[in-house]
């Protein structure tokens, strides 16, 4: 007889595992996963390349310094360094296109899918983690920062990853989420600012969940120590440039909000005005059916009201401060984000149909794209007269924090200034005192050295603000640019020893922020013979 192994017992040994075996929940909810993040990739690429506004050739700016130097260089700037940091080494290995800066925020967008799901899922039920995971798939406010080179897509996953922490660690018990929130909210402080308001708003819900759950009380509080006096110590060594910023730089740009401001930004973030109305009644009523149902110390019920109360207290403490130190933008608003996406989820899978119908409204709502290849013309027109400059011409903005973006799409080579000044760095804004600066900067003092000193032959590039409502420019800040773009634009016009060469047309006037740029020609050499810049400079005041 032949030693051989059986013929038919060599492929049952080789077989794979036997299919009925096979965890097809899980490979089924991998797939559904994976097909989520595809959703999400496609919505937020398709203008993926699109050009840079102010802030965003800020962030490249800032970027580019050396990774030790960048604190220092926020001073000037009024921001924290984490994202600055990130797109720093981001840069050196992927690159400085618009794409490629981009893709560092789309990467942040796109985890906050696998994040979403992981936060219904665990806090609530599957169905939750679904809702949650599809909603951070095509949150419109998520899809425009996905697109940019600012730090609110990775400021959206942070506080997404933070409140759910928080949940759990505090109103459900489980105290081995402590350090993720720790991490969560101090990775928030180091990149924006207004993540102190969430931290407050994470205090005044841990009163809440003090007084529904009175038997944990004292592990409340002193976890509540631990952690929050943790992160105290991991930000002590930011707060002395903080506290530099907070005197010296602010947003002299903004204006106080209305008392109906947080409402208009919560509709931004919703999608507009049809898509919230929509979540306002299919969520809304799911949220107040978990806490009018839930007892005091329900898990569901407690989670609900503690991220309520963090994403309220922070809209509302934003708003108060902006009352003092204006600055209430949406786009700082990422900071509530993710509370604000987890409570929807709750209350859409907790309204039954109507929730059904109101997710199936408000997706189409979302999955139109923003036009964000008009978010800015910078890019259009400057490549309409960029040619003509060379090394040592003058590139004079009108709007001082436009230069960054300006240094971003010219030559090598040229000098700037602005009514500040000249512009020694121009990839930095330096907002230090600059209110009072900008009042002083006359045109006869800070523009005509400039035109005196430039040679016979050299050029002017001179870019301005387009402003088509006024209104869009009534904060102290704006409104001085605006009107000191004025008088720069008719001294340099009125001046005889430069003649115009080029102008370029505003293309795409429905761009947020639209530009002209006139390029002029130093025809007669500075002396006793020309006209003193001086001179024409002081009869436009």
């Amino acid at each position: 007889m032949s030693s051989l192994p059986n013929a038919t017992s060599i492929p049952r040994r080789l077989a794979l595992p036997e299919v009925e075996r096979l965890p097809w929940r899980l490979v089924g909810s991998i797939a559904a996963l994976g097909a989520l993040i595809v959703v999400s990739f496609v919505v937020r690429t398709r203008a993926l390349a699109a050009g840079f506004w102010i802030d965003e050739g800020l962030s490249v700016g800032i970027a580019s310094f050396p990774l030790t130097q960048i604190p220092e260089v926020l001073m000037q700037d009024g921001s924290p360094p984490l994202y600055y940091a990130l797109l720093h080494v981001w840069m050196d290995v992927v690159g400085r296109a618009e794409e490629q800066t981009h893709l560092l925020s789309l990467l942040f967008a796109l985890a906050t899918v696998p994040a979403g799901l992981w936060a219904g899922w665990s806090l609530f039920e599957p169905r939750v983690g679904w809702i949650c995971a599809t909603l951070c798939a095509i949150n419109p406010f998520l899809t425009v920062h996905a697109q940019e080179t600012r730090m609110y897509a990775l400021l959206v996953l942070l506080s997404l990853l933070a409140t759910t922490a928080f949940v759990h660690a505090f109103v459900l018990g489980r105290r081995r989420y402590l350090p993720l929130f720790g991490v969560a909210l101090a990775l928030m402080l180091y990149t924006h600012n207004w993540a102190l308001f969430y931290g407050v708003g994470a205090v005044v819900a841990l009163l809440f969940v003090a007084r529904e759950r009175p038997e944990a009380r004292k592990r409340v509080a002193l976890d509540a120590l631990f952690v929050f006096g943790a992160v105290g110590v991991v930000y002590l060594p930011w707060v002395p440039t903080l506290i530099f910023q907070v005197m010296h730089t602010g947003a002299p740009w903004s204006t106080a909000p209305s008392p109906t401001a947080p409402l208009g930004r919560l509709s931004q973030i919703l999608g507009g005005g049809s898509a919230a109305l929509v979540m306002l009644l299919g969520a809304g009523a799911g949220v107040v059916a978990l806490i009018e149902q839930g007892r005091r110390g329900d898990d569901r019920r407690g989670a609900v009201v503690a991220m309520l109360v963090l994403a309220v207290t922070t809209l509302v403490v934003a708003w108060l401060v902006s009352q003092v130190a204006p600055a209430y933008v949406t786009r700082y608003l990422a900071v509530i984000v993710g509370p604000l996406l987890v409570l929807a989820a709750a209350g859409l899978a907790g309204s039954a149909r109507l929730g059904i119908v109101a997710l199936v409204l408000v997706a189409f709502f979302w999955t139109g794209q923003p036009n964000l290849d008009s978010k800015s013309s910078t890019r259009n027109v400057l490549s309409e007269v960029k040619w003509i400059l060379a090394p040592g011409d003058l590139v004079i903005s009108t709007h001082p924090e436009r230069m960054a973006v300006l240094d971003y799409y010219l030559p090598r080579g040229l000098q700037y200034a602005t009514p500040l000044g000249r512009d020694e760095m121009p990839g930095v804004m330096d907002w230090r005192d600059s209110l009072k600066r900008l009042k002083a900067a006359r045109p006869e003092r800070t523009l005509a050295p400039q035109l005196d000193g430039l040679p016979e032959g050299r050029h002017v590039l001179l870019v301005r603000p387009v402003i088509d409502k006024r209104s869009d420019w009534s904060a102290p800040w704006t409104r001085l640019v605006r009107r000191r773009s004025a008088q720069w634009a008719r001294a340099l016009e009125r001046d005889p020893r430069f003649v115009r060469r080029a102008a370029a047309p505003v293309s795409g006037r429905t761009a947020r922020h639209s530009i002209r740029a006139l390029v002029y020609t130093k025809v007669a050499p500075p002396g006793p013979a020309a006209t003193d810049a001086r001179t024409v400079a002081t009869a436009t005041r």
